[in-house]
């Protein structure tokens, strides 16, 4: 059976909000192993739960961005720092409520037994709307990229000897290129569409995030920042699809 792929967080939180009312099913599927999520709310430390149904799930309108040190970030100014360190934030509108929120995950544990804590930053933002679609832009647009993208990047590190990664490196990669979104993950009734981006945009950040932990097959600097361009075009346009397929914004 091929190995799951994973979904950030803000993602997750993002694709539950518009579609369940009930805040036990959102928190099941967001928190998933992590240790009980908590809210911090104007100074208020709720649990995940109690927040979500304080918004009244489901929620009217919600966006995710996915970003990195050294690109436009489409978060409010009030939490663009906090979303870039985390690499990423979720937007809601909830009625005339428009707020931002980013998890905050503190690791504890082994690499074998890892365990995380995480608490979510909340804040009253103005209406984030306009911005994120400027930068997100429509579904069918980052599908066409992500494909595209996958191509161009494909080509790059072919040419630059990615064969030539260790047999271990070569063979996780397959597993994350085989892998498959877990169900009970995602809520019912999410348009094939969606699916379909959110898992192959997750097979290539998973991709990249293996990929990067070497050199590959470069034998030269040049080589090497080469390769490490195409991946960053990877992820970038993996990032975009990403949050793209996780965001709902009515016409």
């Amino acid at each position: 059976m091929a190995p799951a792929l994973d979904l950030p967080r803000s993602v997750l939180l993002a694709l539950w909000l518009t579609a369940s009312g009930e805040p036990d099913r959102v928190v099941a599927a967001v928190q998933a192993d992590d240790e009980p999520h908590t809210v911090d709310a104007d100074g208020e430390a709720l649990p995940l739960a109690a927040w979500v149904a304080w918004l009244g799930a489901p929620v009217d309108e919600v966006a995710v961005v996915l970003p990195v040190p050294g690109e436009p970030v489409a978060a409010p100014p009030a939490v663009s720092r906090d979303a870039v360190d985390a690499g990423e934030c979720v937007l809601l509108r909830a009625g005339t409520r428009t707020i931002a929120a980013v998890p905050h995950v503190e690791r504890f544990g082994s690499a074998y037994e890892p365990g995380h804590l995480v608490t979510w930053r909340a804040v009253p933002v103005p209406d984030w709307r306009t911005v994120v679609w400027a930068q997100v832009g429509t579904l069918e647009d980052a599908e066409r990229d992500l494909r595209r993208g996958l191509l161009t990047a494909t080509e790059a590190l072919v040419s630059l000897g990615v064969e030539r990664w260790r047999p271990d490196a070569a063979d996780a990669i397959a597993d994350v290129r085989d892998g498959a979104l877990p169900d009970r993950r995602l809520p019912r009734g999410v348009a094939g569409q969606r699916v379909r981006v959110l898992s192959s945009a997750a097979r290539l950040r998973g991709i990249v995030a293996l990929a990067t932990q070497d050199d590959g097959g470069a034998v030269n600097t040049w080589q090497a920042d080469q390769r490490s361009t195409a991946l960053r075009e990877v992820d970038r346009v993996a990032r975009r699809a990403m949050a793209a397929a996780a965001t709902y914004l009515t016409p």
